[in-house]
């Protein structure tokens, strides 16, 4: 008898990942005699599915598995449960296992702040453990939620197309389960007897993601009937694949609008679909100073209103101590002095 069906969809999405980067390790060799690749684990039953498929897999692949926990210092106890998830990863086989305590900012709200944290330590651990890839348990459901926050921020095609099956530097980090539903994961742990910690900010509706798990999305079936999930998830691979297209072409048509200081011509932008513009606008903030967490579909539209619609106006402020002004047929984007007052 074969295994359960939740867990052998599991497995089977965790083989497919593992395919890919035994794929590109032969393409660029890691550190060892085989590549290793970590789960990132918070304890909830998402990543340990996604921790017990890697277990199984990896050996079967030739692929060394290891794991990470991340303590956010946010709750009293926090460091006993990041324990108890290395005690749990160490039991399903995998090593090395490290917990690891981070400071969580205030910049771009709480939770933007610890995603922040949270991929700065999963960056330096891997890079520190020379790791091929490190596994995340974003669910289909997760994906959905992502495509309706960035609905209703109004960010256009590239937020709509949610997150990546691969991402970060050199696709390091990787989402097995952007195409398995939430509960998939969660019958896995159960019929395999895996222990699961279900974090309370999960529920907690000050948070926004929260709000749209437990009170939007089932507003939204409720309203529209089942569905509603699978085709969020489909439209964020419908928007990714435009939006490809739109980067590929905004990165082609860039230094044809540039004279031959680098800077940006008026002229030659307004030509341009509105699209690809905004896109080499976004692209060219970025690079003067703009972090991308606090730039906006808003701020990109008023820089885009000193090609499309001049009438004199000054120089428009921007997040990251950038600013964008119009001169001599020519858009400056650029970093503010200390001394300039916003």
């Amino acid at each position: 008898m074969g295994p359960h069906p939740a867990v052998a969809a599991i497995r089977l999405a965790v083989r497919r990942a593992l395919h890919d980067v035994l794929t590109e390790h032969t393409k660029t060799p890691y550190a060892g005699d085989a590549p290793l690749v970590l789960v990132a684990c918070s304890g909830g039953a998402d990543s340990m599915a996604l921790a017990s498929a890697l277990a199984f897999e990896a050996p079967r692949r030739g692929v060394r598995a290891g794991g990470i926990t991340v303590d956010h210092a946010l709750q009293e106890g926090s460091d006993r449960r990041a324990a108890e998830v290395v005690e749990r990863l160490t039991a399903l086989g995998i090593d090395p296992v490290e917990s690891v305590r981070v400071t969580i900012g205030r910049a771009g709200g709480p939770e933007a702040a610890a995603r922040d944290a949270r991929y700065a330590a999963l960056d330096e651990a891997a890079e520190r453990l020379g790791a091929a890839a490190v596994l995340l348990g974003h669910t289909r459901d997760d994906q959905a939620e992502t495509v309706l926050l960035g609905l209703a921020r109004g960010s256009g095609t590239r937020s709509l197309s949610g997150m990546a099956a691969a991402s970060g530097r050199g696709g390091r980090y990787r989402r097995p389960f952007l195409e398995i539903d939430r509960q998939v994961a969660r019958k896995a742990c159960m019929v395999q007897s895996l222990p699961v910690w279900d974090d309370p900010h999960n529920v907690d509706p000050a948070y926004t993601r929260s709000r749209v798990r437990h009170e939007a999305l089932p507003i939204l079936e409720k309203a529209l009937g089942k569905g509603v999930v699978e085709a969020l998830a489909r439209t964020a691979q419908l928007s990714r694949d435009d939006a490809d297209a739109l980067d590929a072409w905004a990165a082609g048509a860039d230094p044809t609008v540039r004279d031959a200081d680098g800077r940006l011509e008026v002229a030659k932008l307004y030509a341009l679909p509105a699209a690809v513009r905004r896109r080499i606008l976004r692209s060219s903030l970025l690079a003067a100073g703009s972090p991308a967490g606090s730039l906006f579909a808003r701020h990109i539209e008023e820089v885009d209103r000193l090609i499309t619609g001049w009438r004199g106006q000054g120089a428009i402020n921007l997040p990251g101590r950038v600013e964008a002004r119009r001169q001599d047929g020519r858009l400056v984007i650029q970093q503010r002095s200390a001394e300039r007052p916003r």
